[in-house]
């Protein structure tokens, strides 16, 4: 698989939020790679009251704050982890929450890591995939550009018509927050199952 280069992060949150759906979020494991398209993102900008870089730099953010490329891990609600890519150029901290993926690598050892008797329950949000996908705080900091690391963010080289087929592109707001929560920053592939929330449900 190809990593997609550091130069695509470099842009803002909110355009690489975007641009990533339908690209593939990858776990290497002593299995074999596992994960699958990304298929909804929220993007959290400068300036940005939800964003966790608002009040300035943190021994818990420190990763948002650059180079661009690598992956922000935290811990949230005392009982899972969320996965963010690092945007913008050094200094300038910004990143995307995946939300959820489209999973079709490694099933089974997904499946070991979170049972669920409904396909769509495995990946489809933020917790879950975390979960399924055994990413954890230990990767903090990893860097999503080199195929050779524990995760990592491969091109879909069928993008074009994986887009086509799970389309349309959706912008709304983001979910699960408080501030901010008016903000259109949220994007996802509407005819993907794996979404874990759409516009004006719930």
């Amino acid at each position: 698989m190809q990593t997609l280069p550091r130069s695509f992060y470099e842009l803002s949150a909110e355009t690489v939020a975007a641009k990533l759906l339908g690209h593939w979020l990858v776990r290497n494991t002593t299995e074999g790679p596992c994960g699958g398209a990304i298929v909804e993102t929220e993007a959290y900008l400068i300036g940005d009251e939800a964003c966790h870089a608002f009040n300035g730099r943190t021994k818990r953010n420190q990763v948002m704050w650059g180079p661009p490329g690598h992956g922000y891990v935290y811990f949230i609600y005392g009982n899972h982890c969320c996965f963010n890519a690092v945007c913008q150029p050094p200094g300038i901290a910004e990143a995307l929450l995946v939300r959820a993926v489209e999973p079709s690598l490694g099933l089974d050892w997904m499946r070991q890591r979170r049972p669920v008797t409904d396909p769509r329950q495995l990946t489809n949000g933020p917790g879950k995939l975390c979960a399924a996908m055994d990413i954890g705080l230990s990767l903090d900091g990893v860097d999503l550009c080199d195929a050779k690391s524990p995760l990592f963010i491969a091109e879909n080289l069928e993008l074009k018509s994986f887009l086509k087929e799970r389309g349309p592109l959706v912008t709304t707001t983001r979910v699960g927050i408080t501030k901010a929560a008016e903000l259109p920053l949220r994007f996802y592939l509407g005819g993907s199952r794996f979404v874990s929330r759409r516009a004006g449900i719930g």
